[in-house]
């Protein structure tokens, strides 16, 4: 996959969706505009709550994007309040999903949870995302999908991090990865190439070498983006965000 990042139909693809008003255009200088709804008082049992936010007890509905959330995991950072931003990329993560606020409880709660925060974001300075992959992976209940937005956002912030920043990986990601080694394996003639790429693009629990090589495949494929001559931005969450979107369906 390396060696065959976008296919000349994914970019034609990727390109009209940058066009397109309704969906890609408004990324065209990068995904911080990427806005998510939330409920204010469903989030109202999780502490520590950015002050940045909404008011839990006064405000219905809001809305928060991924700007925002950079602003305050930079404050965090400050503060050294790493459980303050982690809430912050939870909230942007589960947007109106009822069990967000349960499940974002269940992880703070756990004793060293804090410490594993900031371990994961020294980790992610001084040896890269992988490393700090690692680290987060050993907390009940916080699945790649969420950890990788943890160490997203915390990317954004942080002026320097070692090697690749991260990106989010999550299953849809996962699922247009593993459907574009298919195709790279059965036009290759190689029998076996579904089923090795279902077992390692799979659902879920990707390992760190996995998100390695994800990572380098994202900013590869962006790479090929931005010097194909349509006005692609130089940064690889909005591929991430595009890919999210459906914008390109290998298959």
């Amino acid at each position: 996959m390396q060696a065959q990042l976008l296919p000349e139909e994914a970019v034609k693809s990727l390109g009209r969706w940058l066009t397109e008003s309704e969906r890609g255009r408004r990324y065209r200088r990068g995904g911080g505009a990427h806005t998510i709804p939330y409920s204010p008082p469903s989030w109202m049992a999780i502490a520590p709550w950015p002050d940045a936010f909404a008011d839990r007890a006064t405000v219905a509905s809001a809305s928060v994007s991924r700007a925002n959330v950079v602003a305050v995991v930079r404050a965090a950072e400050q503060a050294q309040s790493w459980a303050e931003a982690f809430v912050a990329t939870q909230v942007w993560g589960y947007g109106l999903a009822g069990y967000g606020p349960y499940r974002t409880g269940q992880v703070l709660a756990q004793p060293g949870a804090e410490e594993a925060f900031a371990q994961a974001v020294s980790l992610l300075i001084d040896e890269g995302a992988s490393a700090a992959y690692e680290r987060l992976q050993v907390l009940d209940g916080l699945g790649p999908a969420f950890l990788t937005k943890f160490l997203y956002f915390v990317g954004q912030a942080l002026p320097e991090v070692k090697g690749l920043r991260p990106l989010i990986l999550d299953s849809v990601l996962a699922g247009v990865l593993r459907r574009h080694a298919t195709k790279i394996g059965v036009v290759a003639g190689y029998e076996w190439a579904a089923p090795i790429a279902t077992r390692i693009w799979r659902d879920s629990n990707w390992t760190s070498h996995r998100y390695h090589i994800y990572l380098q495949w994202m900013y590869g494929a962006s790479e090929q983006l931005t010097a194909a001559s349509i006005e692609w931005p130089a940064a690889p969450d909005v591929l991430e965000l595009a890919l999210f979107s459906g914008a390109w369906d290998p298959t």
